[in-house]
């Protein structure tokens, strides 16, 4: 048998966004968050077909379209990557929104705003069109906080690094300059995957870490080295690792949420200002904290983020039954 997949593929600021639009399945589940788990259980394999390799890389990044189950939504959304099946992700939420509207596979309510149910809750969207092509989409995240502050973490074959755990739709361990990591000029790719993997798998084994109101929003999948910004009119750099060997080419959207609500925890980030993120590549995210909130016992924000997004092409893609890698691979 020979599964056919429709995809739109682009990228967000760098990093890529391939959109599923036909042949998904139906998911069980009055949420999304429910039907999340149900594809994690039942359907997996279209990711790991669609996101691995021969299919995908290690970058790649996508989501999935369904109708809305809301009344406020214009559609739902589920978030596949290298990293597994995700509650939030912001540069795809980007991505997706840009080639769906562009192509038809979304029609808001209103023309320039696009709201979506999403497994980590309701997202809201600004789209700035520029003629028929969306020129900008600004994301209106979830309730983002810092968990944990100055967490010393002991890594193997790297010593001790003192982090912060926040969330901005996903957890985010956040490495900031110091004894054993000296800053991204100082490192290099190679260096970021091999200890980012070594990171992860420490706060995985050292840490607990679960959602303060959602139980089915637990554990580390993406680590954070932030730096200071490079160039004019930037207010920090980071580079961001997730699934295998995947370093975010762009700033990284929950990436930027969870980092914003770190520095708004620290006091070095206000309710109204802008913080721009700027990825290895030099691409930039406008961020904003809106306004405050609280996510259980803990201090929150309301954060919004801006980018852009560019359509690559139209991809017909075939999983064979007869293919002994039709479920993907992945080289380590």
């Amino acid at each position: 048998m020979r599964h056919t997949f429709l995809c739109l593929d682009g990228h967000t600021c760098g990093n890529p966004v391939r959109v599923i639009t036909g042949a998904v399945p139906a998911l069980e589940g009055a949420t999304m968050a429910e039907r999340r788990l149900d594809f994690q259980a039942n359907h997996d394999w279209i990711r790991t077909a669609l996101m691995f390799e021969p299919r995908g890389h290690d970058m790649m990044s996508g989501s999935i379209l369904y109708p809305p189950i809301s009344d406020e939504a214009d559609a739902s959304i589920i978030f596949v990557e290298t990293s597994g099946c995700l509650p939030m992700c912001g540069h795809g939420t980007i991505g997706t929104i840009t080639m769906a509207l562009e192509n038809g596979y979304i029609t808001p309510k209103d023309r320039n705003r696009v709201v979506l149910d999403a497994p980590a809750g309701l997202v809201r969207a600004e789209i700035e069109w520029d003629g028929e092509h969306v020129a900008g989409v600004r994301i209106f995240n979830v309730a983002s906080y810092l968990d944990q502050a100055d967490v010393s973490l002991h890594v193997e074959g790297l010593g001790e690094l003192v982090v912060d755990i926040a969330y901005g739709g996903n957890f985010y361990v956040i490495v900031e300059p110091q004894k054993n990591y000296p800053g991204l000029d100082e490192v290099g790719v190679d260096w970021l995957l091999s200890r980012s993997l070594q990171v992860r798998a420490a706060a995985n084994a050292q840490l607990l870490c679960e959602h303060a109101e959602r139980p089915d929003i637990s554990g580390f999948h993406h680590i954070l080295w932030a730096d200071a910004a490079k160039s004019d009119g930037a207010h920090a750099r980071n580079a961001v690792f997730y699934g295998e060997r995947a370093i975010d080419r762009s700033p990284c959207g929950t990436g930027t949420s969870a980092r914003m609500a770190q520095l708004a925890a620290r006091g070095r980030l206000n309710v109204g200002e802008d913080f721009v993120h700027e990825s290895l590549i030099g691409s930039r995210f406008k961020g904003r904290v809106e306004s405050e909130t609280r996510v259980g016992s803990k201090s929150a924000i309301m954060p919004s983020v801006q980018g852009w997004a560019v359509q690559t092409g139209v991809n017909t893609i075939f999983v064979d039954d007869r293919d002994p890698y039709k479920h993907g691979f992945v080289v380590a």
